[in-house]
């Protein structure tokens, strides 16, 4: 825990500690204050002297990293807001404003890009490690939504058509929401390949090909791809005589014979019509 002093001079008390605790970053109740001079009372209550505050503030990591952010964030040129927020094992650092697509960039590159540089600044030289997550504007929780439905998207994909698919790299974060979404799956399986940063997440099917009678090995999107039986030169079913006739010859009807005026023994009635 790293820990800041400093005097600040003001007209009052009161305007001397809200100058601590605005150069700090937090509230006047978490800092620690001694008076060093009290501005005093002329003749007819003119006010002489200012008032001298030292303060005393001892930083956790998450406030430092939060101090690490918003460095960033000026020498960006970006005045936005930075809220810490201290949890059971590490803190939740928000950046909130307006000026968010600079802050978060392609994919949320430049988002973790200052999540990995505070982790880093916050932690450094101490053992007790402290788990620095950096969110803007929600956009976190948005990309947790879309992981996981392309997670289940692909699942699907997976178990109808029996093939491994393989998805974009991605960090360590993202590779966790698809494993934590395809184990809630049935009939699928997740685990990641590759180095950094190119690791990325493939999800494969748990149940086994289907092998056929006639030793056709194929996925269930090949039913319709099956093979024919081999034809004689010159042979044809009936079925591929039907295909080869014209729309007319589809079409034409035979027409009937008249039976009012055949006689026993005419040409017609020899043929079985």
């Amino acid at each position: 825990m790293a820990e800041k002093k400093e005097i600040f001079t003001a007209k009052t008390i009161e305007e001397a500690k809200a100058m601590a605790a605005q150069k700090f970053g937090t509230e006047e109740s978490r800092i620690s204050f001694s008076v060093i001079e009290e501005p005093k009372k002329g003749i007819f209550g003119k006010i002489k002297g200012e008032a001298k505050v030292e303060a005393v503030f001892k930083q956790s990591k998450a406030d430092s990293a939060g101090d690490y952010i918003r460095t960033i964030l000026k020498n960006m040129g970006i005045e936005n807001e930075v809220k810490v927020t201290e949890t059971e094992d590490g803190a939740l650092i928000e950046i909130l404003g307006d000026t968010t697509g600079a802050v978060i960039g392609r994919r949320g590159e430049t988002l973790d890009a200052i999540q990995y540089l505070a982790s880093m600044s916050a932690n450094r030289g101490d053992k007790d490690y402290c788990r620095i997550t950096v969110d803007c504007c929600g956009y976190r929780e948005k990309r947790k939504a879309i992981l996981e439905e392309l997670a289940v998207k692909i699942s699907k994909t997976v178990i109808r058509t029996g093939r491994t698919s393989a998805l974009e790299p991605m960090n360590p974060y993202e590779r966790r929401i698809i494993h934590s979404a395809v184990a809630n799956i049935e009939g699928v399986v997740s685990k990641s390949v590759g180095e950094e940063p190119y690791r990325k997440v493939v999800i494969s099917s748990t149940a086994p090909r289907r092998e056929r009678k006639d030793g056709y090995k194929g996925d269930r999107g090949d039913r319709d791809r099956r093979p024919r039986r081999d034809k004689k030169p010159g042979e044809y079913t009936p079925r591929s005589m039907d295909m080869m006739k014209t729309s007319f010859e589809k079409d034409y009807k035979r027409p009937k014979p008249d039976d009012s005026n055949l006689v026993e023994g005419d040409l017609y009635g020899k043929i079985d019509i």
